[in-house]
């Protein structure tokens, strides 16, 4: 294994801190030769399941017993949208409740056998859970720079309980990503943990197997929520070492979903709009309100590569497919993990097995709903006052 540039192909060791290519400046990915996996035996459950397929020490692993999420079986809903088999694949049953677990068991590992005493990210909420909590279990400081004011603050809660030192950035989630970017260029002591770092996304491909596993097979399509994009490139990587391993005999549709006001990729796939980046990005998914998503060109080539698509939603049918989603099938996804939902509503897909990634749970944002809820109905404590407040 070797990281690899996805622009020029250049070739670096495993052991290079490096997170952009110092030849053309392109992101890196780690090739693997999956192909030598054939006919490998797993063992265990969750992401070090598949340590085969990953770059780093599974021995050594800085874990929390993340992945083994659920696959749910969303009938209900399925039968309302007109998708035969419609599933929700639950990354919020991992340990901080994200699919960022995934990926920063195995971001911190390499942290450790790379002697870093400190990591670091910039984080619109739910990065910055999950590297407070491994940096934690690995005895590393972790270092938090949010976007102030554009944070859920049942994230930052779970990063200030972990111990973590919290920074907040006048400015939105990019100015913070530019300035933890220079603060990690040194290649000192503190190594960065945001999704530009090729062995995060390691970790993040293993929803890929879990999927495959679960099902016997590739699904239709997978559509999934894009904030700075390292998921949905993840994951197509997952499912293409896992055809080459012989493990699936065809791949699956990638389907990207952005907010209107924070769809700079859609607007580049879609429109043929030059770069990618949108100013001032807004949307009540605070989770995907990301203006200029370091993996875009990533998840370019993965919608376009597996035939896929691109779309947005608005915030109202965000809203509307998060309140869906929990009063028909009893799952409380925050709103990035509505987004999905709220696509398939609007837009029909010729798939009939579709997963949807739910990144994230409802917990981790309770102010979307309660800021759109009615107020709560009072009784006095007699069932004559109870049946009224029952009957409003």
């Amino acid at each position: 294994m070797t990281q690899r540039c996805i622009g020029c192909d250049a070739r670096f060791q495993l052991d290079d801190v490096i997170y952009t290519c110092p030849q053309c400046g392109s992101v890196l990915e780690i090739a693997v030769d999956a192909a030598r996996l054939t006919g490998r035996e797993m063992t265990g459950a969750g992401v070090w399941r598949y340590a085969p397929f990953l770059a780093v020490d599974g021995g050594q692993a800085v874990s929390l017993a993340e992945g083994a999420t659920g696959l749910h079986r969303c009938e209900r809903l399925g039968r309302e949208i007109g998708i035969s088999a419609l599933y929700v694949k639950n990354e919020g049953e991992n340990p901080t409740g994200s699919f960022k677990d995934r990926g920063m068991t195995v971001g911190v590992t390499k942290a450790v056998e790379l002697g870093a005493r400190s990591v670091a990210c910039a984080s619109t909420g739910n990065t910055a859970a999950s590297l407070a909590a491994y940096a934690a279990r690995a005895g590393l400081r972790a270092i938090v720079l949010l976007p102030g004011g554009k944070v859920a603050m049942g994230k930052v809660a779970q990063a200030i309980v972990h111990g973590a030192r919290i920074v907040q950035v006048r400015g939105n989630f990019d100015d913070a990503m530019r300035v933890v970017q220079e603060l990690s260029a040194d290649r000192g002591e503190t190594y960065l943990l945001n999704s530009i770092n090729p062995f995060r996304l390691e970790g993040q491909k293993t929803l890929a197997f879990e999927v495959c596993e679960a099902l016997g097979r590739a699904p239709d399509a997978m559509v999934l929520p894009m904030g700075n994009a390292g998921n949905i490139s993840a994951i197509w990587k997952g499912f293409r070492e896992f055809q080459a391993a012989g493990f699936i005999d065809r791949l699956p549709r990638m389907i990207g979903v952005q907010a209107v006001g924070a769809a700079p990729i859609v607007r580049h796939v879609n429109d043929g709009v030059a770069g990618c980046r949108v100013d001032n990005p807004e949307t009540v998914a605070t989770a995907i309100r990301i203006g200029a998503p370091v993996n875009w060109r990533k998840a370019v080539d993965a919608i376009r590569e597996s035939g896929g698509e691109a779309g947005v939603v608005t915030d109202d049918e965000i809203l509307r497919a998060q309140h869906d989603l929990a009063a028909t099938e009893g799952r409380f996804v925050e709103p990035a993990s509505a987004a999905p939902v709220a696509l398939l509503r609007k837009h029909r897909i010729e798939a009939a097995t579709v997963v949807c990634v739910a990144t994230g749970h409802g917990l981790k944002d309770p102010d979307a709903v309660i800021s759109n809820s009615p107020e709560l109905v009072q009784a006095d404590p007699t069932i004559e006052s109870l049946r009224k407040a029952l009957n409003r």
